[in-house]
């Protein structure tokens, strides 16, 4: 009779220990499951919202403070007021070109001579020499106002020096009257193996005073690019 008991409490025991392996095991298995599901989970997210995606656009732009025609002193140039417009709605880097040396007058009459003479001259005025590395852009805005039907010499200056070949170019111009100035034929013939696409050209009293009409025109204008 004991030997029966001892039997059954033997039976017993082994039954419950094998209901606890299986459990245990069962419980393993469903942690392992629910890991590798996170972990699926968090790789499909990782791939689907990189932490930072690349720019390759960038705004190149020539401006000018001080005294402006029809417009009275100003504290931030026509082209600079454009070129914010086109960087915030394209979310493109930024980057002015700066005189080396500054010389340009403050005062309007005096600064179209200083144009007209360089002009002339065909000079090539230096800018400063902090330029972002080109090679991490494939598509560049490029602006400046438009000095004696032209773009100013500096402009040429810096289309001479840097490598914009192969580049997709989209200039850009603030004016009193002469619109793009046939800044994209000029680029095209100066900068060779690039892509010139549409230009932008806004009167420099407009960027100054008529700023929200002038956004939805560059809004406009970037739609007819793809942008």
């Amino acid at each position: 009779m004991k030997y029966m008991v001892k039997t059954a409490s033997l039976l017993a025991a082994l039954s419950l220990l094998a209901g606890c392996g299986t459990s245990a095991s069962q419980s393993a298995v469903s942690e392992t499951q629910e890991t590798e599901t996170k972990t699926e989970e968090q790789e499909t997210v990782t791939e689907e919202t990189p932490e930072t995606e690349e720019k390759n656009v960038l705004v190149i732009y020539f401006s000018r403070t001080g005294e402006q025609y029809e417009v009275g002193e100003i504290d931030k140039g026509n082209t600079a007021i454009v070129a914010e417009m086109i960087a915030e709605e394209t979310g493109a880097d930024m980057y002015e070109i700066l005189p080396k040396e500054d010389y340009y007058p403050y005062t309007y009459d005096e600064l179209t001579d200083v144009a007209l003479q360089e002009q002339n001259e065909g000079a090539r005025p230096e800018y400063r020499d902090d330029v972002p590395d080109l090679s991490q852009y494939q598509t560049i805005f490029i602006g400046s106002p438009v000095w004696w039907g032209d773009w100013p010499m500096i402009m040429y200056t810096f289309f001479e020096n840097e490598d914009l070949s192969g580049k997709t170019l989209i200039p850009f111009s603030t004016h009193e009257g002469s619109g793009l100035a046939g800044f994209d034929r000029k680029l095209s013939d100066t900068v060779k193996d690039s892509t010139i696409l549409k230009g932008f050209s806004v009167r420099g009293y407009d960027a100054q005073n008529k700023q929200d009409s002038i956004r939805e025109e560059v809004k406009n204008w970037l739609a007819s690019l793809d942008y």
